[in-house]
């Protein structure tokens, strides 16, 4: 998979990229993932890439040359066709089944935005999946994009340690995780379950399913309310 992020500041992003799972994936070659200065796609000598805001109001607004231009330029680098994401507040909220659609593309082009916003005009000619990551304001669309680039990373083939990771954490199913433990069996008065060191796996998994259920049940409940609808409905919402 090659994912190219557009933004004002490949600064920011280019040491999460390089760190932890997303940039082991990076380096064993699972994934591309290229950052492109918006700025250099600028026309005037001082590399304007915003404008004050037609009918008024404060703050400055993306303006739709250089955006075009960089994308269109992008595109031209691969010849695999580029699923396009505009990060936004307005863009529907970001979910584990939108990340696992995502992550079987083979390529994304994640715009950031910045500033009070995009032209509008950019969202009815490029024609993005907008995307939000939660119901709250960022400075740009760059936290956002690593949070994106992150949750899509992990679910590639030979990302995680274990393809069996990815199956049974939170949202996997439309439950959360079970309760997870390692040594010491006992610190400050905590003991491990002692179902977990009985050596039953078959307990051991009823266990867990439980636990996951009535955690969720207690801090999740929607996702529960989600999870009983008929199957056949929940797979035409999930990927409609």
């Amino acid at each position: 998979m090659r994912i190219d992020v557009l933004t004002l500041f490949p600064e920011m992003l280019e040491p999460f990229f390089s760190a932890s799972i997303v940039g082991r994936a990076r380096a064993a070659g699972l994934t591309e993932i290229v950052c492109t200065q918006i700025r250099d796609f600028a026309t005037d000598k001082h590399k304007s890439v915003d404008d004050t805001p037609f009918g008024g109001g404060p703050g400055m607004v993306m303006m739709c040359g250089p955006v075009f231009d960089a994308v269109e330029h992008v595109e031209s680098l691969d010849p695999r066709q580029a699923t396009r994401v505009l990060l936004s507040p307005q863009g529907e909220r970001l979910t584990q089944a939108t990340v696992e659609s995502l992550a079987g593309k083979p390529r994304l082009l994640i715009l950031c935005g910045h500033y009070e916003g995009f032209d509008e005009r950019i969202v009815e000619g490029l024609n993005p999946l907008e995307i939000s990551i939660g119901d709250y304001v960022l400075s740009g669309g760059e936290p956002a994009a690593a949070v994106l680039v992150d949750a899509v990373v992990r679910l590639l083939p030979g990302a995680l340690g274990s393809d069996e990771s990815a199956e049974t954490e939170s949202f996997a199913d439309d439950r959360l995780e079970y309760p997870q433990y390692t040594r010491p069996r006992e610190f400050r008065g905590m003991a491990v379950p002692e179902i977990l060191l009985s050596g039953d796996h078959g307990k051991i998994a009823a266990w867990r399913q439980a636990q996951s259920e009535a955690r969720t049940r207690s801090r999740r409940p929607d996702l529960l309310n989600k999870a009983e609808r008929p199957a056949s409905l929940r797979i035409q919402q999930r990927w409609a």
